[in-house]
């Protein structure tokens, strides 16, 4: 990770680490690099979520794009993932996104997709991020080489087109609650279900700015389990902020995480005879559960560092088509360059449809070994986190948590890409015993972070 980028883009509290003169810059300094790439003047795609700052950023990111000749088009309130298949679709040089996912309102970030859908390469990443540090003035365009804006009317339905071509056979007979989490999928969710013959309600889906992932979405699923169990519902579905992300609720009320996700569509696939290399991809947070269900069901789980991008990056390495984390990014190369939670939730219903059986049971097949996160909140300092990673007391502590868990758990102490944080997560067989090593382990961190 770079000063500025980390393993999601540029990411801060807007008016503190992230302001308008910022985002100028990155706009002008992604102008300049992303030019080269192209032929002609340069077309930038900026999408955006609900939040109050992501007017501020969208428009003095604009401007540093225009001020450097590269037009945008302003897709307005939009998932993440419809900026990076629009930017595709549309021949364009990059997308933007401007939106902090799951973090609280006071949040935002930018990230940039490239002209084929893909997160932009570290070297890409590195060559902007030099260009904005470097501290001189950056060269303008003048009369007619300045960018202009162009409107991107038609451009939500397009992306919303091409998410129900993922489904030829339809979803008709089930009824769901769908929560939007009060951020970009409230634009769009609504008109993509309603083009099915199901039944389908909504929650948080009146952002005003401030409520954002606020006791909603993926991040909070407590209202969304009791609203499905309470109305009957056959399956409940929870996006974040941006949309990437999908969480669903069975009706029951339990959880159907990514891992859960990611065991049903693979079997499907592998019954289908398209789960290339009988693989799916997850990360080191995959649960145990999961790596079990492989095993029974001759399926190799390949396990990457937290993070969609690492995710993708072995994906398109070996051709592997279904990948994801335990919180929701699912990646299908089939139908899309990036995870996407609409995307997701329309081929988790297609399987539920065929199947005729009710989500707890289709779920079921892959089982979860009870886990703990923990996460432990630092000073936001740069190095800090780098700091406590590296201190040889916290690995020592590491060592013994997973000596006394033997070999039936695990332990995983990572730092946030995105946040001042240390995540903390241990799995064990009784929750009891993943409680206890946790917490032991978080408020050991807290002692060196001191």
């Amino acid at each position: 990770m770079g000063a500025l980028f980390g393993t999601d883009g540029i990411r801060g509290i807007v008016n503190q680490t992230l302001d308008a003169p910022l985002a100028y810059r990155v706009g002008q300094a992604a102008a300049l690099v992303l030019a080269e790439q192209s032929n002609g003047r340069p077309l930038f795609l900026i999408g955006k979520d609900t939040r109050i700052s992501s007017d501020l950023l969208e428009d003095a990111l604009t401007a540093g794009l225009l001020a450097c000749g590269a037009d945008v088009m302003s897709l307005g309130i939009i998932p993440t993932p419809a900026v990076a298949y629009l930017t595709v679709a549309n021949h364009a040089a990059a997308g933007v996104v401007i939106s902090a996912s799951h973090n609280p309102f006071a949040y935002n970030g930018i990230k940039i997709f490239s002209g084929a859908g893909f997160k932009l390469n570290d070297a890409l990443e590195e060559r902007i991020e030099q260009l904005i540090l470097s501290g001189g003035p950056l060269p303008t365009k003048q009369g007619a080489e300045l960018g202009r804006v162009r409107s991107g009317e038609g451009q939500a339905e397009r992306y919303l087109d091409h998410l129900v071509s993922t489904v030829p056979g339809g979803l008709a007979g089930r009824r769901i609650l769908v929560d939007c989490a009060n951020g970009a999928a409230a634009a769009t969710a609504p008109d993509l279900f309603s083009g099915f013959e199901i039944e389908a309600d909504f929650i948080h889906r009146k952002p005003n700015g401030v409520n954002i992932n606020d006791h909603c979405g993926s991040t909070h699923l407590d209202s969304l389990a009791a609203m499905v169990t309470a109305g009957g519902y056959d399956l409940g579905v929870a996006f974040d902020g941006d949309a990437d992300r999908c969480l669903m609720i069975d009706e029951k009320g339990n959880l159907i995480d990514g891992d859960k996700t990611m065991a049903v569509c693979g079997l499907h696939m592998r019954d289908e005879g398209t789960l290339t290399g009988r693989a799916i991809v997850g990360t080191v947070m995959s649960n145990l559960g999961l790596h079990e269900f492989c095993n029974k069901n001759n399926i190799r789980l390949i396990c990457t560092p937290v993070g969609d991008r690492n995710v993708l990056e072995k994906m398109l390495e070996f051709g592997y088509r279904i990948g994801g984390e335990q919180s929701g990014h699912t990646i299908f190369t089939d139908f899309a360059t990036t995870g996407d939670g609409q995307l997701t939730a329309l081929q988790f219903l297609q399987i539920l449809r065929r199947s005729g059986k009710k989500a707890s049971e289709l779920a079921s097949i892959c089982p979860s070994y009870p886990q703990v996160l923990i996460n432990v909140k630092l000073e936001n300092r740069p190095g800090l986190k780098e700091a406590v990673m590296a201190s040889p007391e916290l690995a020592e502590a590491i060592r013994k948590e997973e000596e006394s868990l033997g070999g039936d758990g695990r332990v995983l102490v990572r730092a946030s890409g995105t946040e001042p944080l240390i995540r903390v997560m241990v799995e064990a067989k009784t929750q009891e015993q993943a409680a206890d090593c946790a917490e032991r382990l978080a408020a050991f961190v807290q002692t060196v972070k001191n």
